[in-house]
């Protein structure tokens, strides 16, 4: 059957699902799992889009990136991801969230969903692979990258991911479609170094800005607190950040399992007393941290707060296992 017709638009991307681990097996390829904002590039009418996953405008963030994704074919629909190259070249959220210093900024592209006004969603994977390879790489150029797969035994990929301080690896079934907005397991991620989203809720009083960020996940509907940090800012970003918390100050503290009857082996517990010194905000910002580990306490040791998610919606933000 002939693929259908149709112009482009913004299609709800295809999400990943979580995974400890992940397959083995001809069956499956694997990718980096970088560091950045998901967008669909959009070629209709002539005219090239830049949208985030939620839809949201990403060609006046990202001016540089639109002009060079201008010479896609048209009526098409490319899948990727904005990166920021730090000075050794990896993969950094924290370099993204600070691109106006002169980071290098990238978007890798890894997947095709319309192609010239041919709907290629319900193609295998390796398929829409061949055809951005013939069809799309030849046109675009730099700041736009390929997002490879990885050809590599996976024990051996993880061992190089870790090494390197990369976040993670992606593991999809080379036979899978399409599937827009949806998180069927055709498509795994794992994670090598340890992080995620949270949402903000609050923060610690000190200084002429704040002293540390609260934040925590949701479960069961319920914002739960997880930790607090000072690691991450620059002395801009705390100011930044204080703007913003000025509209979304509220009294009452957010988070359901607040307060906590004691502070708790490593001192992240936050009691009754401790919350005399805290600022609660209304839970709509979410940030990307980096952690070493959780603590048998549900707390989290030795954290970094990398920068905003604008990208995240904090209901979506529950704690990854």
């Amino acid at each position: 059957m002939p693929a259908r017709k149709r112009r482009a638009a913004f299609v709800e991307p295809m999400l990943l699902l979580r995974a400890d681990n992940l397959p083995e097996g001809d069956a499956w390829q694997y990718e980096l799992k970088l560091d950045g904002y998901r967008a669909l590039a959009i070629k209709t009418g002539g005219t090239i889009q830049l949208r985030s996953r939620n839809d949201n405008d990403f060609s006046r963030r990202y001016p540089a990136i639109a002009q060079a994704l201008s010479s896609l074919p048209n009526e098409t629909v490319v899948d990727g991801e904005v990166v920021a190259l730090d000075q050794s070249g990896k993969p950094s959220f924290n370099t993204l969230q600070n691109h106006a210093a002169g980071a290098q900024l990238h978007f890798f592209v890894f997947d095709v969903l319309i192609l010239a006004g041919r709907d290629v969603m319900g193609e295998p994977l390796t398929t829409r692979r061949e055809l951005m390879e013939r069809h799309i790489f030849p046109k675009l150029s730099e700041p736009i990258r390929y997002s490879p797969p990885l050809d590599a035994r996976l024990s051996d990929l993880v061992h190089s991911v870790k090494a390197q301080g990369l976040e993670g690896l992606v593991a999809k079934r080379r036979d899978s479609r399409y599937e827009p907005g949806e998180r069927s397991g055709a498509w795994l991620k794992m994670r090598v170094n340890r992080g995620q989203e949270f949402v903000i809720g609050g923060y610690t009083v000190g200084g002429a800005t704040f002293d540390a960020l609260i934040f925590g996940y949701y479960e069961d509907g319920k914002l739960i607190y997880a930790a607090r940090t000072r690691n991450g800012f620059t002395p801009r970003l705390r100011q930044d950040l204080t703007k913003r918390f000025q509209l979304l100050k509220v009294a009452a503290c957010p988070f359901a399992n607040l307060p906590e009857a004691k502070s708790g082996r490593w001192g992240a517990g936050l009691t009754a007393k401790k919350m005399v010194d805290c600022r609660w905000l209304k839970p709509e910002l979410v940030g990307q941290f980096e952690f070493v580990e959780w603590t048998g306490e549900n707390h989290l040791r030795h954290t970094r707060f990398m920068g905003l998610r604008d990208d995240k919606r904090p209901n979506d933000v529950v704690r990854e296992r």
